[in-house]
């Protein structure tokens, strides 16, 4: 009896192994995947992208030319969800999404300087104080960066409302926590960059619009006399003005320039085909074009950024200007978001779009995990037993045969 007893015991000793084992096994599955799809992914996908190269002047020598290169990253789109429609697992997914995303990059490309383009927030338009203060707070949290890269923002129409919502205690409360101007210049190793308030390119003399307006004709004066050094005739007109880097500006802004539509853009991530011929609305989709032509006359710029559509696209503006269309930074807007990577110096640049990871791709690495986890739970438990010995039975016969 005690023999039985002692045997019945070590059989419950080993039986309880060995589903301690096997459950083991299960958290170390789970753990992988969960490991991953949401950490080593972005790794493994932003460990293939990489700064472009960009010609540089033949005088300077090789050390000066690799210091004088600006690396720049612009992202567009954001969109953090707020109070009203945001729902808890789809701020936790997105957000998270985009923070591995970010700080993956941040350590791989260690840029100079980050733009994001506008919408940083969902609901900026309609958040009161404590919601835009919560939603700040997981800003900086998911946007943090180290002292040696640099984070600017342009403001957007779900920062501060469309023209017709936008209030100047809405613009000055997103002015406040990003150093944000409606007109900003700022100058990075000798490359001028001017931040551009879109919303309120509106032309309908409103006291932001004019204000807007004004801000950035004055830029434009310095910057063309910075162009203008050698000229006799401006000299006495910019006697009293800041002298910049002779070098044309990048535009950065959230809307487009004028463009009819998206049937000339192309791409992966471009809009989709059943979209691109849908006329665009002006000053909702993109400028206007009375404001578009103010820009492309004030600043005769060499490059411009813009987000907004959430689809990229690259246009030519007076058949030399060109325009990129930055894509969202969201699963929650694209697929298969993505940012751009910027090699700068005052002469020239060179672009190079980095692809996130895929969202259907982590879901289907998810699908197939579960469905692994699943045969693999029937199988221990031998509900799949008699389908394989049927099997086995049918295959035995057949060699008999």
């Amino acid at each position: 009896m005690a023999t039985m007893r002692s045997s019945l015991g070590i059989m419950k000793i080993l039986h309880l192994k060995k589903r301690g084992c096997f459950l083991l096994k299960l958290l170390c599955l789970v753990a992988l995947v969960l490991i991953f799809c949401e950490f080593l992914i972005y790794y493994v996908v932003i460990f293939q992208c990489h700064w472009p190269e960009v010609k540089i002047e033949a005088h300077r020598s090789s050390k000066q030319s690799s210091a004088s290169v600006l690396k720049a990253m612009f992202l567009s789109d954001t969109h953090l969800l707020g109070e009203i429609k945001g729902h808890w697992l789809d701020k936790l997914r997105r957000e998270w999404q985009m923070e591995r995303a970010f700080q993956t990059a941040l350590s791989l490309l260690v840029p100079d300087i980050v733009f994001i383009l506008g919408d940083v927030f969902d609901e900026g338009k309609w958040s009161f104080s404590q919601a835009w203060a919560d939603d700040v707070r997981r800003f900086q949290k998911m946007f943090r960066h180290p002292v040696c890269t640099e984070l600017m923002v342009v403001v957007g129409n779900h920062d501060i409302g469309f023209h017709y919502e936008m209030t100047a205690y809405k613009l000055k409360r997103f002015a406040k926590v990003f150093n944000f101007t409606s007109g900003k210049l700022i100058t990075r190793k000798g490359v001028n960059f001017v931040m551009v308030n879109s919303v309120a390119l509106e032309g309908d003399g409103c006291t932001i619009c004019s204000r807007a307006e004004a801000k950035l004709m004055k830029l434009s004066h310095k910057l063309n006399c910075s162009q203008q050094q050698e000229e006799n005739h401006s000299k006495k007109r910019c006697s009293d003005v800041e002298q910049l880097p002779a070098s044309e500006p990048i535009l950065l802004q959230h809307y487009p320039l004028y463009r009819r539509n998206d049937a000339e853009c192309a791409g992966e991530d471009s809009a989709l085909p059943e979209e691109k011929n849908i006329p665009f609305k002006e000053k909702y989709d993109v400028l206007s074009r009375e404001a578009s032509q103010k820009l492309l006359w004030w600043f005769h710029p060499r490059l411009i950024l813009s987000g907004h559509t959430h689809s990229a696209c690259e246009v030519l503006h007076n058949g030399k200007i060109p325009e990129i269309s930055v894509p969202s930074f969201s699963w929650r807007n694209r697929n298969n978001p993505s940012f751009i990577m910027g090699s700068i110096t005052p002469t020239n640049f060179s672009l190079y779009k980095c692809f996130l990871p895929l969202e259907s791709r982590v879901v289907t690495i998810y699908c197939i995990a579960g469905a692994l986890l699943g045969v693999l739970i029937l199988a221990h438990l031998q509900l799949l037993s008699p389908p394989f010995y049927f099997a086995q039975h049918l295959i035995r016969k057949h060699k008999a045969v």
